[in-house]
C-alpha cells in the first residue's frame, strides 16, 4: 500500500510502501477514493501539536469498504463511506449528552496503530486516520455510508471541512434566524461556516478574510458583505455593518492568536465569540474580562462542529442532493498521491479551499 509518510517536521511527506492490518473487532479497512487536504493535517506535518513520527497523517476521507471486522452492522464490504476522525464508543458520560467529539473511551487503535513499515516499523495512525493512503483502517463509529451516486471526492470534504464550518454555526453555536453573523477566515471551513449561517437564516453574514480572491469566493457561498481584515479599520467596518452594535456570532475558524484578539471587539452586547480553527499548541490569547463580562458576552470552542457522523452526514447528504449544500464548488484542485507535496504547499499559500488527493 503506498502512503505520504512524515518523517521529519517540516521536510516534505515521502511516497513510501506500507503494510495496513486487517480490521478487528469494530473496525472496517475502507480502500479509499479521496483524501481531502486539511489545515490541520498542515500543522501536524509542521510539528505544531508535536505528535510521534514516522506518521500518515490525513482524515477528510471517502472510499469504499473493503473488509469489516467481527461485530460491524452498520457497513458492508462495497459500500460507498465518508471516513472522519471522529471515534466514539456511544455510551460514555460525552457520548450519552451528545458531545461524541469529547469521547473519552479507549479503542484498540488508539494503542496498536494498524500501519507498519517495511521493517515492521511501527508508523502512527495521525489524527485517528492515517487517510494520505490508499486505504485505511478505522473504527466503526468513523464511518458513515453514504448514497452511491455522491461523488466520492466531493464527500470526502463532508468528513472535515463541512462537519466542522458547518456543524459550529448549527450544532455548537445553534444560531437563531435572523442573527448577524461574521466569520473570520474564508477557507473550506469558513465557507462552511458561511452555509451553515444562510442555512440558518442569518440576516447578515460578514466574510474577513486577508485575501480579495478568498472574499468574493466567500460571496458566491452566501456572504452578504466582506471586510478585508488586513484594512486597519476592519472591526469598525464590522460593527457599521452591524447596524453600529457588532455582531452576535463570530467564528473565528483560523488558527491565529491575532484573529482570536481582533474578532471579541466586533462582538455586540451579548454577542458570542465561536473558536473553531485551533492554534498551535502554546499559543495565548488575550481579552479584558472585566468588559466581557460586563457586556455579556461569552467565548465557546468547538471542536469538529460539535457533530455526530451518524446524525450530520446524512443530513449535508440530503442537503446536497437538494442543491442546499456547495460541495463540488469546494475543491480547489485534484492531485496524485506522488503530488501531495504540491497540494499541501498550495494550502500553506493560502491557495485552496480544499484540495484532494485522488487515488
Amino acid at each position: 500500500m503506498k502512503a505520504a509518510v512524515c518523517r521529519s517536521f517540516g521536510q516534505p511527506l515521502e511516497i513510501e510502501e506500507l503494510t495496513i492490518a486487517e480490521p478487528g473487532p469494530g473496525e472496517i479497512k475502507v480502500r479509499l477514493a479521496a483524501c481531502a487536504i486539511c489545515h490541520s493535517d498542515v500543522t501536524l506535518a509542521e510539528g505544531g501539536w508535536g505528535g510521534e513520527l514516522p506518521a500518515v497523517y490525513g482524515h477528510e476521507a471517502s472510499g469504499i469498504v473493503e473488509s469489516i471486522g467481527a461485530g460491524v452492522s452498520e457497513a458492508k464490504p462495497g459500500d460507498h463511506v465518508v471516513v472522519t476522525l471522529i471515534r466514539s464508543c456511544g455510551s460514555c458520560h460525552y457520548c450519552s449528552h451528545d458531545i461524541e467529539t469529547q469521547c473519552d473511551a479507549s479503542f484498540h487503535l488508539d494503542a496498536n496503530s494498524p500501519l507498519s513499515g517495511s521493517g515492521d516499523e511501527a508508523v502512527s495512525q495521525g489524527l485517528n486516520t492515517g487517510a494520505f493512503a490508499e486505504q485505511v483502517v478505522v473504527e466503526q463509529s468513523q464511518v458513515c455510508v453514504i448514497p452511491k451516486d455522491i461523488p466520492l471526492d466531493s464527500a470526502s470534504i463532508l468528513a472535515c471541512g463541512v462537519l466542522t464550518g458547518f456543524g459550529a454555526v448549527t450544532n455548537t453555536a445553534a444560531i437563531k434566524p435572523g442573527s448577524q453573523v461574521a466569520v473570520m477566515g474564508c477557507g473550506g471551513v469558513g465557507i462552511n461556516s458561511i452555509q451553515g449561517a444562510v442555512h440558518c437564516e442569518a440576516s447578515r453574514i460578514i466574510a474577513l478574510d486577508l485575501l480579495d480572491e478568498k472574499l468574493e469566493l466567500a460571496r458566491q457561498f452566501g456572504a452578504t458583505h466582506t471586510v478585508n481584515s488586513t484594512d486597519q479599520n476592519a472591526a469598525q467596518q464590522v460593527i457599521d455593518l452591524s447596524e453600529g452594535r457588532g455582531v452576535d456570532y463570530l467564528f473565528v475558524t483560523v488558527g491565529a492568536k491575532s484573529a482570536i484578539e481582533q474578532s471579541l471587539g466586533m462582538l455586540a452586547k451579548g454577542g458570542t465569540a465561536v473558536i473553531v480553527g485551533m492554534p498551535a499548541s502554546g499559543v495565548m490569547a488575550q481579552y479584558d474580562p472585566g468588559e466581557f463580562a460586563a457586556a455579556g458576552q461569552s467565548i465557546i470552542g468547538s471542536k469538529m462542529g460539535s457533530a455526530s457522523v451518524s446524525r450530520d452526514i446524512p443530513e449535508l447528504v440530503k442537503l446536497y442532493q437538494a442543491g442546499s449544500l456547495k460541495l463540488d464548488e469546494l475543491i480547489s484542485g485534484r492531485y496524485a498521491l506522488d503530488d501531495i507535496n504540491d497540494a499541501i504547499a498550495s494550502v500553506q499559500r493560502g491557495e485552496a479551499l480544499r484540495n484532494v488527493v485522488i487515488f
